[in-house]
């Protein structure tokens, strides 16, 4: 017989899953009295090989090998493709029980548009996402460039700088490790950096009999905010998040666990602690307010002018977890929590929803949903559908009081994005 912690462990977990879940199926009540008008989706890629390859400092970190990945570095893998479909499959099955689209619709040039930035995994992430989303289509995917080469609309760059701006930015990033600023950041998540040292099995890595990194000790982060640059950093979080991005990959893209984590018999909180160093790498150069609404200004503004776009019905744009980061700082999204995720942010392959209603009472309304897939789902590449959906979370935003629906007048959205575009133009620049 189970114990009573086991049994209320699983329905703490069943819980999380019905509220992630929630809006996965619309109640017949919300039907009769909203009905879909639009949705603008702002997309992570899926999964894709770690930025470098086992020859470089990455490789360096540790005396194990990385998993032999089904792409190039950055590019997405065999695996990635996969999920993206089945998740665009997913959306084709909700639009059409939402009665946005008839099944296997073919859409003029207005009503749809997919937007990628022109870097192969982004692109490619797109181009499996359509083939499930709308396989009688043949949509177009749209990309500025030739891969592989950041557009500008989602490059997260810094397009103005001062030295007014950049203490402004300083102290907000500061604030975020509390009394002790940049040092009490990396002290957070001290417990994190000794984990990862210990699956890395850094002690004994190539980078440590060299003379270089044998353990992650630097706390005092230094951050670079140059103009027409990504904020980037030095430091022990710097090189800590460059092998926690390998390994979350390795752990979604490697079917054996121990493998994933070099032979170490870790649990998946642990796994979420090593995700917790990327998290908090991605808080500290892209959600600091300031440096969010000058790095997703022109996200911002895309996003915006498609909401106003009057025949469109579906937009897909895919681009990075520092763009869906920033949109969301800068758009005031409050703390949420995300069951069944080990990154606790953006995950991989995570969607920003945002969803244009009309109400029986004749207002426009809106809503915002981060959508992805869950970490056992990821793993197995599960089948999605509205009986069996990816993880929906519905997000709130500061200072906003939704409905009873969990939705707000369409007004106060637009509102809420015209704020955080002008928030740009309050940004002091160098001359």
């Amino acid at each position: 017989m189970r114990s009573i912690r086991t049994l209320i462990m699983l329905a703490t977990v069943f819980a999380f899953h019905l509220l992630a879940s929630a809006q996965a199926v619309r109640s017949d009540d919300f039907k009769n009295r909203y009905k879909l008008k639009e949705a603008v989706v702002l997309s992570r890629h899926n999964i894709r090989s770690p930025l470098s390859g086992n020859g470089s400092a990455l490789g360096k970190l540790t005396p194990h090998q990385w998993t032999v990945w089904s792409s190039a570095p950055s590019e997405l893998t065999s695996r990635g493709g996969a999920l993206e479909t089945v998740m665009g499959q997913f959306f084709r099955k909700w639009l059409v029980d939402q009665g946005l689209f008839p099944e296997n619709y073919v859409p003029d040039a207005d009503e749809v548009n997919i937007y990628a930035n022109s870097m192969q995994r982004t692109i490619a992430t797109a181009q499996y996402f359509t083939s499930g989303f709308m396989p009688m289509a043949n949509l177009k995917v749209n990309h500025r460039f030739a891969p592989s080469k950041m557009d500008p609309v989602f490059n997260p760059q810094l397009t103005k700088t001062s030295p007014e701006f950049r203490k402004e930015a300083m102290s907000q990033i500061a604030a975020m490790g509390g009394k002790k600023g940049i040092v009490g950041i990396n002290e957070a998540i001290g417990p994190e950096y000794a984990l990862i040292s210990e699956v890395l099995d850094l002690e004994t890595s190539p980078a440590a009999s060299e003379g270089g990194i044998k353990a992650f000790d630097n706390y005092n982060t230094e951050i670079m905010l140059d103009k027409w640059k990504e904020p980037s950093m030095k430091g022990s979080l710097k090189d800590a998040n460059s092998a926690s991005d390998a390994f979350i990959l390795q752990y979604y893209e490697e079917p054996d666990t121990l493998k994933a984590a070099f032979g170490h018999n870790i649990n998946r909180d642990q796994w979420r602690q090593i995700a917790r160093i990327k998290d908090v790498y991605g808080d500290v150069l892209f959600t600091a307010p300031v440096v969010a609404a000058n790095v997703a200004n022109p996200l911002l503004r895309y996003m915006f002018d498609e909401l106003n776009s009057p025949d469109r019905k579906f937009t897909f744009l895919v681009g990075h977890d520092s763009n869906l980061a920033s949109v969301m700082a800068a758009l005031g999204v409050e703390d949420y929590t995300l069951p069944q995720a080990i990154e606790q942010k953006t995950p991989i392959g995570s969607k920003l929803v945002i969803e244009k209603w009309q109400g029986a009472d004749g207002k426009e309304y809106g809503s915002l949903n981060l959508v992805y897939q869950s970490v056992d789902q990821l793993r197995d590449i599960s089948l999605l559908d509205l009986d069996n959906p990816p993880m929906i979370v519905q997000l709130k935003l500061k200072g906003l009081t939704p409905n009873a629906d969990g939705l707000y007048p369409m007004e106060d959205l637009m509102r809420r994005f015209e704020q955080a575009i002008h928030a740009y133009d309050a940004i002091p620049d160098e001359i």
